[in-house]
């Protein structure tokens, strides 16, 4: 599985890159703090794929970096997504090293 760091994917937001953030965490949670991603919480990833590019870079993150490598796993085996990227750590080592 692909990862990014936090200061990479800094880096890809400071650059307006053109990429995809997913966060697949709760609304509550998303709600407390958010990085500006779409919200697509875990159980709702296989019902939403048509929101989730296949064309560009996709950083897929949640709270600690578990939910999110469990869904890039998911959706590279079963669907076939080759352009997917963990956010080591997630929005906790996000706000630890950057800051919101």
């Amino acid at each position: 599985m692909k990862e990014i760091t936090v200061s990479e994917l800094k880096k890809l937001i400071d650059s307006k890159a053109d990429f995809q953030l997913i966060d697949v965490r709760e609304e509550h949670e998303f709600d407390e703090a958010n990085l500006n991603g779409t919200l697509i919480p875990m159980g709702e990833v296989m019902d939403r794929l048509d929101e989730i590019s296949k064309d560009k870079q996709v950083v897929v993150h949640c709270r600690s970096g578990k939910r999110s490598a469990t869904v890039i796993g998911a959706l590279e085996s079963q669907h076939g997504y080759t352009n997917l990227y963990n956010l080591k750590g997630g929005i906790l080592a996000y706000i630890e090293e950057i800051g919101l």
